[in-house]
């Protein structure tokens, strides 16, 4: 009978197995694996990742970490290779190509092939005596035991092996190329860190309304502009310069304080010197003030002249938290 204790216990015995075969690869790790990211690292050309079945879903996954760490680099399907794609690589290209036994008929076709132009191959296999190994430049052993499988047929231990050590190549490249935040934001312009580090108050309020009143308009058309834009706030601008603003919760106090409004203007309510941000300035720097300062509109200006609105929602619209 399967139980909930059964299930949780497989569960834990699958992690624990993978989580060994992994810990053994740092024993592995020896002059080729650093030979190999000093010839990546220096290479004027692309880095190519082949492999067949489960080592080519590897292999994808290996070539989107690398592209999005400053590598740049192709997944070469090893079947597919002799059929045509292999007029992908060129000539200053280097190759990782992953293979558990490193024996399959599709890797003894491939592996000649890939090096009769003279590029560098590096072959990630779990078997340092194979044909891959044997014909590659430098080898990364992925070696495990045996697999979490209990049959010990289904690449999981072999497949995360191959997985971890294909992170590793691409952390120290990393390390190597200095590469920052700022930099995989370029590679992730569409993500909430890309837009924490790239968005910029000009981005979003390119088509944002603009309310504004002069500073002897009534009270009663200030009022008006605040509900028709519905920003909460408008401008109030004099000789094409900003001079304050008035905010919904300038209105409410101003009811609050008086018992009739026909005599008043937007200069007599205006909060002047209001908080104001630069086009240029980081959506996320904006954020900040927006917050620190328990306010939900900024107004956007710059030399004085009024630009338009930034309201909080334009900002967490984009996912900026």
């Amino acid at each position: 009978m399967i139980t909930k204790e059964n299930i949780l216990a497989i569960a834990k015995k699958t992690i624990l197995s993978e989580s060994e075969a992994i810990s053994k690869l740092i024993d592995y790790l020896d002059e080729n694996f650093s030979k190999a990211v000093q010839t990546i690292y220096e290479s004027k050309g692309r880095l190519i990742v082949t492999g067949i079945g489960k080592s080519a879903i590897i292999a994808q996954k290996m070539v989107a970490t690398f592209n999005s760490t400053g590598t740049p680099s192709l997944f070469l399907h090893a079947a597919e290779a002799i059929h045509g794609d292999l007029g992908m690589v060129q000539e200053n290209d280097v190759i990782i190509c992953i293979s558990k036994s490193g024996n399959s008929p599709e890797i003894k076709v491939l592996v000649p092939l890939l090096t009769r132009f003279g590029n560098t191959l590096i072959g990630m296999t779990g078997n340092t005596t194979s044909f891959l190994a044997k014909g590659s430049t430098y080898v990364l052993n992925t070696t495990v035991e045996t697999e979490a499988c209990p049959i010990n047929l289904a690449p999981t231990n072999s497949t995360t092996a191959q997985l971890v050590m294909g992170d590793a190549l691409a952390i120290a490249l990393m390390e190597l190329r200095d590469f920052k935040p700022e930099d995989f934001a370029v590679y992730h312009p569409g993500g909430a860190l890309g837009k924490k580090l790239l968005l910029r108050v000009k981005d979003m309020i390119e088509n944002s309304l603009k309310p504004m009143v002069h500073p002897d308009d009534s009270v009663k058309k200030a009022i008006f502009e605040i509900s028709e834009k519905r920003l909460g706030v408008t401008a109030v601008i004099e000789n094409n310069t900003l001079v304050g603003i008035i905010t919904d919760g300038d209105v409410r106090r101003m009811l609050n304080d008086n018992d009739s409004i026909a005599h008043l203007t937007a200069k007599d309510i205006m909060t002047k010197n209001p908080k104001i941000v630069t086009p240029e300035t980081m959506a996320v720097e904006a954020l900040h003030i927006l917050e620190d300062f328990s306010i939900t509109q900024l107004i956007v200006a710059e030399n004085g002249q009024y630009i338009g609105v930034l309201h909080l929602h334009d900002i967490l619209k984009e996912g900026i938290v």
